[in-house]
């Protein structure tokens, strides 16, 4: 089993590097930072892409509150608490760094509106791994997949923070200026590694693919499972609105830009993702071993349990192998 787990992430690697050698480098456009409507109300800057954010933090507050608050989701396998925490900070972050980003675009405020994303994006393949192929693995590959997220968006862009005293002094690649007669801080973070938007296409587009696929094809451990491919449905429709931007702005007589309405269709995927935990329960005869279902009935609340068990009449259609039963007690 190990040798097919170095097996399988060797073939990845070798995938990915093989992606990165055969195709060219995609460098950020300036003309992404140019979106169809800069309008100003109230104002802010942009006006209806910054406030369209909001919802990314109002339901990524929620869905981490309900992480814990009295365990409302239920989640009792502790990669998939620390999976969906880190889902929903992610959302909650989109939020703030995709409003931060549209009051003034430009390729240093774009790290804050991507890195966020990828968390998100990340963390939600670990859940899945942990739902539909392997609790340990899944839980394992948590911090590898957020790390490999944010390597993916680093640019050799100079990100700048502004807060308050001075005093200059550089250590390890960190900048600090620190004026002692205005109080103003000075912090620039110098990363430059690359200006190459593939790695993060693969981090973005990947989990779209895999886990629509992977939602049908694998045995859900839970109930409710059409929510995922309801959320991947959104996702696509927001790139497509994201693709068209300026075509919808033209189409709405200059009412709504396609970004904007990208932003609330984005917003989807958590709303339904979160409903999906408040409904779901444990899926019953979906092919686990005895040893895996015994280890669920353990670890999960009452509700979750799975009630059926391996009977007489099933043990014709065992794997004595595996030891698994089959959808229907038929293999």
């Amino acid at each position: 089993m190990r040798k097919r787990n170095l097996y399988a992430w060797g073939v990845a690697i070798l995938c990915f590097v093989v992606l990165m050698i055969a195709t060219p480098a995609i460098p950020q456009s300036q003309e992404y930072h140019n979106f169809a409507d800069q309008r100003q109300f109230f104002g802010i800057p942009n006006t209806l892409n910054v406030v369209s954010n909001f919802p990314f933090i109002v339901i990524g507050v929620i869905g981490l509150v309900l992480c814990y608050y009295n365990n409302y989701f239920e989640l009792s396998l502790q990669g998939e608490l620390w999976g969906w925490t880190c889902f929903f900070i992610g959302v909650a972050a989109v939020g703030v760094g995709s409003s931060y980003y549209h009051l003034d675009p430009d390729d240093a405020r774009l790290v804050w509106d991507r890195l966020p994303m990828t968390i998100a994006f990340t963390s939600i393949m670990a859940v899945f791994i942990i739902e539909r192929i392997d609790e340990q693995k899944g839980t394992v590959s948590i911090i590898p997949l957020l790390l490999a997220g944010v390597i993916s968006i680093l640019g050799d862009d100079m990100l700048e923070f502004e807060s308050m005293m001075s005093y200059e002094n550089v250590l390890l690649g960190f900048k600090c200026e620190l004026d002692l007669d205005n109080f103003g801080v000075y912090w620039s973070i110098e990363a430059e590694l690359f200006d190459d938007l593939r790695p993060y296409a693969v981090i973005q587009f990947v989990p779209c693919i895999v886990i629509p696929i992977m939602a049908i094809l694998l045995p859900p451990m839970y109930t409710h499972s059409t929510y995922w491919l309801w959320a991947a449905v959104f996702y696509l429709l927001a790139k497509i609105e994201e693709a068209m931007d300026k075509v919808i702005y033209e189409w709405t007589h200059h009412i709504v830009s396609g970004h904007t309405l990208k932003h609330l269709c984005a917003a989807m995927v958590p709303v339904f993702l979160t409903l999906m935990l408040v409904k779901r329960t444990t899926e019953t005869n979906r092919g686990l071993s005895v040893p895996q279902m015994k280890r669920w009935n353990q670890n999960v609340p009452k509700r979750l349990r799975i009630k059926d068990k391996p009977t007489e009449d099933m043990e014709g259609f065992m794997d004595k192998g595996e030891g698994k039963w089959f959808h229907g007690g038929k293999s």
